[in-house]
Parts: structure tokens; C-alpha cells; sequence
């Protein structure tokens, strides 16, 4: 026979479930011309239950007595980043606060610039081996 208790924790936690999945924390892919978007979250989840058996007047101890308990959840979804994927290109746009210095800022845009010189040299290269032909 199943104790109160863990029939009520394993009934929470069953609906939990149900709520939350792997769509969730990565989330359906939104497509726009040659691009796909897809979010992606932190879900953190907070549970918990207690419960007590109290004797009775008409049951002793070591018998089947009156059960009271209760079990609490709490959930919290935050967007982290979204992936784009162009073409075979992918990147992690991270969501986050604006950058509070000089130096984080420069540390955000370090990506975008290191593509951009890539691309340059790239064009520069091509540009070279036309001019050679």
C-alpha cells in the first residue's frame, strides 16, 4: 500500500513533467527567408511537500491514521540566447543586459568584428586570384 505522501509527490511531479519538456528549453524553430531562429531558455524548477500522519481517538498509533500534507511548485522560464542558423553559418546571440563598460562592450562586439575581417580578407583574396586570371 502506497503511503499519502508519495502518491501526492509523485502526482506533482507527474504534472511538472507534463509541462515542461525539451521544447521548452529549446524552442520550435522560427524560419524567415534563408533563416532559422531558434530560442533558447533556462528553465529552473523549486519543489517541495511534507506531509504527517496524526492519531486519532479511534486508531492508534501503528495504524492506518489521518493524513494531512501539501507539495508546492514554482517554475522560472528565462530566455538565454537565440541560435540563427544561415546557410552552414551558425551563431549564439546570448540575451543579456547592455554591457556596463567599455570593455565588456568590446568583448560583445569581438565576434561580429572577427567575422567581418574574415570576410574582408576573403573578398580581398578573391579580388587577388581575379585580378591573376
Amino acid at each position: 500500500m502506497n503511503h499519502p505522501l508519495s502518491d501526492m509527490m509523485m502526482s506533482s511531479m507527474g504534472k511538472i513533467r507534463d509541462m515542461i519538456d525539451v521544447n521548452t528549453v529549446i524552442g520550435a524553430p522560427i524560419t524567415a527567408g534563408d533563416v532559422t531562429i531558434i530560442p533558447v531558455t533556462k528553465v529552473s524548477i523549486g519543489y517541495g511537500a511534507g506531509g504527517s500522519d496524526f492519531a486519532t481517538k479511534n486508531y492508534p498509533a501503528n495504524r492506518d491514521n489521518a493524513f494531512g500534507g501539501g507539495a508546492g511548485a514554482g517554475v522560472n522560464i528565462t530566455p538565454v540566447a537565440f541560435l540563427v542558423v544561415r546557410g552552414e553559418s551558425v551563431r549564439m546571440l546570448p540575451v543579456a543586459e547592455p554591457a556596463s563598460t567599455s570593455m565588456d562592450r568590446l568583448i560583445e562586439q569581438l565576434p561580429d568584428l572577427l567575422d567581418k575581417a574574415e570576410n574582408l580578407l576573403k573578398q580581398k583574396r578573391l579580388a587577388k586570384e581575379e585580378g591573376i586570371e
